[in-house]
């Protein structure tokens, strides 16, 4: 009989989820409204410490669309982004009809390159269009390199909106991302430091701005005894049962933020002689990662008969384990193949020799003594 397979990042219950489930049933509170919202909504202020205003929704791809809404983004404008993420970072873009510009990576944080950023500022700029925004991402938990990426903003005066679906529990000088955009957003997908099925967030500085997200959420509806709409809407809504899983999710982050940087510590301590792979780290203590997924970088010239990290991915496949290439940058995709793009080959080389490895809180020791093996029997 083959071994149970061991996921990449799967959800992780806690305990007291059902107990807002049941809170909801009881009051008959299943639609996008109710306590369970409010509630998750004020922990996750709570949490951010940063007098900000939260807004739950069914997605980060929709706190994102509504960001980028917020931010004034229309069709013909420009939008910077990050090329190394995932593609709901990027699609909102198009949905405004705006036109997506991907910058590179850099190498210490995997993130997006300021050098690369500001020439593709000074570039836009010079055909004629000054950029509306710039999506940063920090990728795998990782904060950007938050001061030189907001200096650069501010001296274009752009906006930042921050796609920190990967980093809930990440900081950088001990504030937390989610914190740093003049708009943010978390996920809460099922795979993620903690989940609500399926939801997203937007955090902003602004009461003003929290009002106009749940207007714009909600279809727009004006006030009215009747339905009225004078503002396009959308059906963004997070459901309060969905809320209620949240709620039950946040007393658990803090530990499931210690879990995964454990399974962190175990990937840095399992290749710490074997020649070619790098394990994905912070650069320095400013620097504070959930380690959402833990990464490695494969350099075949220096591994074992030449070992790549293809070889590796379907080694650990064989063992019913399952691991990920890296995100493949959004320069690359065909989608977004003929967009503008500045920098040079570093996502592009991440994503050949990147592997990201099974990282969920809810691994257990003899999870970490399969994979300890299968990897062991590869590259030993």
């Amino acid at each position: 009989m083959n071994n149970p397979k061991i996921w990449l990042s799967t959800p992780h219950m806690g305990g007291s989820e059902l107990n807002y489930i049941h809170e909801a049933f009881d009051t008959n509170w299943i639609s996008p409204l109710g306590l369970n919202i409010t509630e998750f909504e004020h922990d996750l202020e709570n949490y951010l410490s940063q007098n900000v205003f939260a807004t739950a929704l069914s997605s980060a791809t929709a706190a994102i669309h509504l960001g980028l809404i917020l931010l004034g983004v229309k069709a013909g404008d420009v939008v910077i982004c990050q090329s190394m993420t995932f593609s709901a970072s990027a699609n909102p873009i198009l949905y405004q009809g705006a036109t997506p510009v991907f910058v590179d990576s850099e190498i210490e944080t995997w993130n997006l390159c300021p050098i690369a950023l500001e020439e593709a500022i000074v570039d836009t700029v010079h055909k004629g269009q000054i950029p509306k925004a710039i999506i940063t991402v920090h990728l795998y938990g990782v904060p950007y390199k938050i001061d030189e990426i907001r200096a650069i903003a501010n001296k274009y005066n752009i906006p930042i909106l921050e796609d920190s679906a990967e980093a809930l529990g990440s900081s950088y000088k001990g504030k937390k991302c989610g914190t740093f955009g003049d708009i943010s957003v978390f996920s809460f997908n099922g795979n993620k430091i903690i989940t609500t099925s399926g939801g997203g967030i937007l955090i902003t500085s602004s009461k003003h701005t929290k009002k106009k997200a749940q207007f714009l959420a909600s279809q727009a509806k004006d006030e009215a005894p009747h339905y009225q709409h004078s503002e396009l809407g959308y059906n963004y809504q997070m459901s309060n049962i969905c809320a209620g899983i949240g709620r039950g999710q946040m007393k658990v982050l803090e530990k499931h933020i210690a879990l995964r940087r454990t399974m962190h510590d175990f990937y840095v301590s399992l290749f710490e002689n074997i020649s070619g792979i790098t394990v994905f780290s912070t650069i320095n203590p400013d620097y504070f990662a959930n380690y959402w997924l833990t990464s490695i970088l494969v350099n075949s010239a220096e591994t074992k008969n030449g070992i790549n990290r293809e070889n590796i991915r379907l080694a650990l496949l064989d063992s019913n384990i399952e691991c990920r290439p890296l995100w493949k940058p959004m320069h690359l995709q065909p989608l977004y193949e003929n967009y503008p793009f500045y920098g040079n080959k570093i996502a592009e080389t991440l994503f050949e020799n990147g592997l990201s490895l099974p990282s969920g809180s809810n691994l257990t020791d003899s999870d970490r003594d399969r994979i300890r093996t299968a990897l062991l029997k590869l590259l030993c």
